[in-house]
C-alpha cells in the first residue's frame, strides 16, 4: 500500500494559473506535464500557447491540483527558469496595482518585466556583434538559428519555431542569449557621462620662491606666457580650482598660450567630476561631513521614522539633500537591507549616479528605459540575486525584485514624470513606492523644494513626518526675481518682438560680463499654429484634433501628439487666399529673433527637437557648460536639475502660458516650474537674476514665486481645491471613451455615464470632450468621477465602476468602443 501511495503521488497532475502579458481580465490555467511536476513554482516563466497559434512566456501565479471549471486546460509547453524571476512580494505589488489602478495583471506584467524576460511569438531576435564568440561550440539547432540570422539579420520567435519545426524554442534561445550569441528586442544604447571640468595646477617643480623666480626668468621671451603664470599665482590665493577660462580672462591671453604652458609641463591638467545639480559646483568626494543644518535634518528624519512610515523632506534648492540621502542609504545597508533611489528623469540627473558610485561602488545598480532590454534584464537578475544593495532608477525601478528593501527615496517627488499616463498601468510611482515599502516593512523619504500639494497636505495632517531644510548649502544665495509687465512695455513702445527692453538690457549686460543666459519658453517649434488671416482657417493634424506646429528647421508642420508631419501651405485650402500667417512663438522663433537682435552672441537651443539623437542632450549641455554658447533657449528641460557655473541671468519669456493652462494643477505646476527655472541662476556666493515676462504681473502665483513663498501657495491652493472638490480632499477617477466615429463615441459615453450614475449619482461628471478631443483618429469623450474621502469606501466605488463597465461591454453597441481608466489622473 505504501508503494502504491508513493507511486500515485508521483503521478499526481498539477495545474498552474499563469499571468499572460496581455489585456485579459483573468489568469489562465494550464496542465503541467508529469515530467515537469517538480520544476514548476510560483514566479517562474513557462512557455504556453494562447489562442490558435500564439506562443508566450507567462509567469506562474499559482500552483494547484484543481483543473479549471469552464474549459479544458492545455498542457504548458516548457519551463524556462531554474529559479523564479518574480517573487511573492512583487506579485503582491502587482495585485495591489491591478486593484488600485483598475487594470489587469497582464498589463502590469507587460510594464514590469524587461522585454528580454517576456518573450512572445513576435519578439525580435538579432545576432550579437561580439567577434570573440566561437560558433563551433554550438549544437546543430543553435547553429541553424545563427546562420538564419546571418541571412535575415532579424528573426521573430515565430520564425525560429518554423525554422526548427518545434514549439519549444525558448530554452534554445535562452541559452544563446545567456551566452551572448543573440540579443532580444535590442534598442539603441544611450550612455550618459558625468560632468567633468578641467582645472590647472602648477607643476610642483616650480614651487617655492626660487622655483618661481627661475620659471618667470625662463619666460622672459614669452611675455604672454609669463602673464598667464602671474595670473594663476594671483587667482590661486582666493580660489582652490583654476580653469583655463579663469586665467585667459585674468591675463587677457588666448587658449594657445595656455596650451603652450601645458606642453612645457609648467601647468598640469587635472580633471574632476563636479555637480550638475542645483547650487554651487561642488567636487564629488567619497568623504564628506554634514553641516549643522544637515545633521539636524538627518536626526529629525530618523526620529520621524520611528513613528511614521513616510517622511517628507522639504528642503530648499541646494540645501544638500543628496548628502542626507547618502547617510540614510548607508544606515539601511548597515542593517542588512537594500535601498531604492527614485528620480523623475534619470537622463537629466546622471550626476547623482556618479556621486552614489563613489560611495557604493559595484553595490550600486542603475535601471531606466535608456538601457537596452538586455541590460535591463541583467540588472533585474542581479537585483534578484542580491548583488546590488542600492538601485537608482526612474519610475519603472519600483518593479525590480528587491529582497530586503529597507528604504525608498523619492527625489523631486512633485514631478509629474512619476506618473505613467499611457499605456496601462497608469500608476503613480511615488504612491506605488509607498505601498512597496509597506510590503517590505521599509521606510519612504519624499524629497522636494516644492512638494506636491498632496504630500505636503499629508505631512501637515500628520500622516507623514515633515522635516525642513531651510538654508542653502555653503554661501549660495537665492536669485533676485523681477516681473516685467509686457502689456505696459508694449504700450510704451519698449517691446522688441518678444523681448522687453529690460530683458534685452539685462542680457547685454550679462554677456558683457562674460556670463551666460538661459531663456525659458515652454513651447518648441517655430510657431504653435499657422492661420489664414482672411477666413481664419487653421492647419490641423489629419489624425488629431489639434493644430500643427510649424518647425522652421524641417520646414514642415508637425503634430506633437501622433508625429504626423506635412509641408507648409502657401495658399489657404478653405478660401484660396495666400494670406497664411505664423501665430505665436516657440523656441525656434525665439532663437531666430534673438540672433537678429544680438548678432554677436552665440545661441543654442535645448528642446525635444534639438536634443534628438544618441547623445543630443549631452552634447548641448556640454557645449553650453564649456561656454560654446552664450545663451541657451529651452523648454522645461532646462529646469531639470541642471547647474552651470557661469549662468547669472534667467529669462522666462511667457509666464502666462503656464499659469493659464486649463488644469486644476496649473498654479501649483507654474509655481514649481518657475521656482526650478529660477534656481538655475547664480553661482557660488553670487546671486543671480531672474526676469519673468507676463501680461498679469500681479498674479498671486508670480508674487509667491518672487517671495519664494511655498507656504502661501499651498494655503491658497488647498482652499480652492476643497471648495471645488479636488485632490487631496476628493479622489479623482477619469474614464476616456474612444472610437474612430465621433457620434459612436458620444453615444457610448452617454450610455456609460448613465450606467455609472445608477449607483454613483452626482459624483459622475460628463461626458465631455477633453482639451484635445481626437488623437490618432480616435475621438475621445471623458467622464470624471469625484469621490469624497471619509465615509465612502473607494473599494466599493471601484467595484461599482467595474460592474458598470461589464454591463457596458456586454452591450453589442459598444463592442468596438475602447474605455481606458485613470485613477488619480495627475
Amino acid at each position: 500500500m505504501e508503494t502504491a501511495s508513493l507511486f500515485s503521488t508521483s503521478r499526481e497532475t498539477l495545474f498552474v494559473e499563469v499571468i499572460l502579458p496581455l489585456y485579459i481580465a483573468k489568469t489562465y490555467t494550464y496542465r503541467v506535464p508529469v515530467e515537469w511536476t517538480d520544476a514548476v513554482a510560483v514566479g517562474k516563466r513557462v512557455i504556453v500557447q494562447f489562442g490558435r497559434n500564439k506562443i508566450y512566456a507567462a509567469i506562474i501565479y499559482k500552483v494547484s491540483k484543481e483543473p479549471p471549471l469552464n474549459y479544458e486546460a492545455k498542457y504548458l509547453l516548457n519551463v524556462i527558469d531554474d529559479e523564479p524571476v518574480v517573487d511573492a512580494t512583487q506579485l503582491a505589488l502587482w495585485e495591489w496595482m491591478a486593484d488600485y489602478y483598475m487594470c489587469y495583471l497582464g498589463e502590469i506584467m507587460q510594464a514590469a518585466l524587461p522585454a528580454a524576460l517576456k518573450m512572445a511569438s513576435e519578439t525580435k531576435i538579432v545576432a550579437s556583434d561580439n567577434p570573440d564568440l566561437d560558433r563551433s561550440l554550438l549544437n546543430d539547432r543553435e547553429y541553424m538559428v545563427m546562420e538564419a540570422l546571418d541571412v535575415a539579420k532579424e528573426l521573430t520567435i515565430n520564425d525560429v519555431i518554423k525554422l526548427l519545426g518545434q514549439k519549444t524554442v525558448f530554452p534554445l534561445l535562452k541559452g544563446l542569449f545567456d551566452q551572448g550569441y543573440v540579443l532580444i528586442s535590442e534598442e539603441i544604447k544611450e550612455r550618459y557621462k558625468p560632468k567633468v571640468k578641467s582645472f590647472l595646477l602648477m607643476n610642483p617643480t616650480f614651487s617655492g620662491p626660487t622655483g618661481l623666480q627661475t620659471l618667470l626668468e625662463s619666460l622672459d621671451r614669452s611675455p604672454k606666457q609669463q602673464d598667464a603664470v602671474l595670473a594663476f599665482l594671483q587667482l590661486i590665493k582666493v580660489n582652490k580650482e583654476i580653469s583655463r577660462q579663469d586665467i585667459m580672462e585674468r591675463a587677457g591671453v588666448s587658449a594657445g598660450v595656455i596650451a603652450a604652458l601645458i606642453e612645457k609641463d609648467i601647468f598640469v591638467v587635472e580633471e574632476k567630476i563636479v555637480s550638475r545639480l542645483g547650487g554651487e559646483d561642488v567636487e564629488i568626494t567619497a568623504e564628506f561631513e554634514l553641516n549643522e543644518g544637515q545633521q539636524k535634518g538627518l536626526a529629525a528624519i530618523q526620529q520621524n521614522f520611528t513613528e511614521r512610515e513616510v517622511v517628507l523632506l522639504h528642503g530648499v534648492t541646494a540645501s544638500g539633500k543628496t548628502q542626507v540621502y547618502i547617510r540614510l542609504i548607508e544606515a539601511a545597508i548597515e542593517e542588512g537591507k537594500n535601498a531604492l533611489y527614485l528620480l523623475p528623469e534619470i537622463a537629466l540627473t546622471t550626476q547623482i549616479t556618479e556621486r552614489l558610485k563613489l560611495h557604493f561602488g559595484d553595490k550600486l545598480g542603475v535601471y531606466h528605459s535608456k538601457f537596452n532590454d538586455n541590460e535591463r534584464a541583467e540588472v533585474w537578475q542581479k537585483v534578484l540575486r542580491g548583488e546590488f544593495k542600492v538601485v537608482i532608477g526612474a519610475r519603472s525601478a519600483v518593479f525590480l525584485p528587491f529582497q530586503k528593501l529597507g528604504l525608498i527615496i523619492v527625489d523631486e517627488e512633485h514631478e509629474s514624470s512619476y506618473k505613467q499616463y499611457d499605456p496601462a498601468p497608469r500608476y503613480q510611482a511615488r504612491d506605488t513606492a509607498i505601498y512597496l515599502a509597506n510590503i517590505h516593512r521599509g521606510k519612504v523619504l519624499l524629497g522636494s523644494a516644492t512638494p506636491s500639494i498632496e504630500s505636503y497636505y499629508n505631512a501637515k495632517a500628520g500622516k507623514y513626518g515633515l522635516v525642513t531644510l531651510a538654508e542653502r548649502y555653503g554661501d549660495s544665495k537665492l536669485p533676485d526675481i523681477e516681473v516685467v509687465n509686457v502689456t505696459e512695455e508694449g504700450r510704451k513702445g519698449h517691446m522688441n518682438g518678444y523681448f522687453s527692453h529690460i530683458l534685452l538690457q539685462q542680457i547685454s549686460e550679462t554677456l558683457a560680463k562674460k556670463e551666460q543666459v538661459i531663456l525659458f519658453q515652454n513651447r518648441r517649434g517655430y510657431t504653435p499654429f499657422v492661420q489664414c488671416s482672411t477666413c481664419g482657417w487653421v492647419a490641423k493634424c489629419v489624425n488629431c484634433d489639434v493644430s500643427m506646429t510649424y518647425h522652421k528647421s524641417s520646414n514642415h508642420l508637425h503634430c506633437h501628439y501622433c508625429g504626423h508631419h506635412e509641408p507648409p501651405v502657401a495658399v489657404c485650402p478653405a478660401c484660396g487666399m495666400a494670406h497664411i500667417e505664423n501665430k505665436g512663438f516657440g523656441t525656434e522663433r525665439i532663437q531666430e529673433e534673438l540672433e537678429l537682435l544680438l548678432p554677436e552672441s552665440r545661441i543654442g537651443r535645448l528642446d525635444l527637437d534639438s536634443a534628438k539623437g544618441k547623445h543630443g542632450f549631452e552634447k548641448i549641455i556640454v557645449a553650453f557648460d564649456n561656454q560654446e554658447f552664450d545663451i541657451l533657449i529651452g523648454t522645461q528641460m532646462v529646469a531639470k536639475g541642471l547647474d552651470f557655473g557661469r549662468v547669472s541671468l534667467i529669462g522666462i519669456i511667457n509666464a502666462d502660458a503656464m499659469i493659464n493652462y486649463p488644469d486644476f494643477r496649473a498654479y501649483e505646476r507654474a509655481f514649481s516650474l518657475f521656482s526650478q527655472v529660477a534656481g538655475r541662476a547664480g553661482r557660488r556666493n553670487q546671486g543671480g537674476k531672474v526676469i519673468i515676462q507676463t501680461n498679469t504681473p500681479n498674479h498671486r502665483v508670480l508674487e509667491q514665486v518672487m517671495q519664494h513663498d511655498y507656504e502661501g501657495m499651498f494655503m491658497t491652493e488647498v482652499k480652492e481645491r476643497k471648495n471645488y472638490q479636488y485632490s487631496p480632499f476628493y479622489r479623482l477617477i477619469r474614464l476616456d471613451v474612444k472610437h474612430t466615429d465621433m457620434q459612436v463615441t458620444q453615444d457610448a459615453a452617454i450610455r456609460l455615464a448613465s450606467l455609472l450614475r445608477v449607483n454613483l449619482g452626482e459624483r459622475v461628471l460628463g461626458p465631455e470632450p477633453p482639451l484635445v478631443g481626437r488623437v490618432r483618429n480616435y475621438f475621445i469623450q471623458t467622464i470624471n468621477l469625484k469621490i469624497e474621502r471619509g465615509n465612502v469606501s473607494i473599494a466599493k466605488v471601484k467595484e461599482l465602476i467595474r460592474h458598470a463597465l461589464l454591463q457596458f461591454e456586454m452591450d453589442k453597441n459598444n463592442r468596438s468602443v475602447r474605455v481606458s481608466i485613470d485613477v488619480d489622473p495627475y
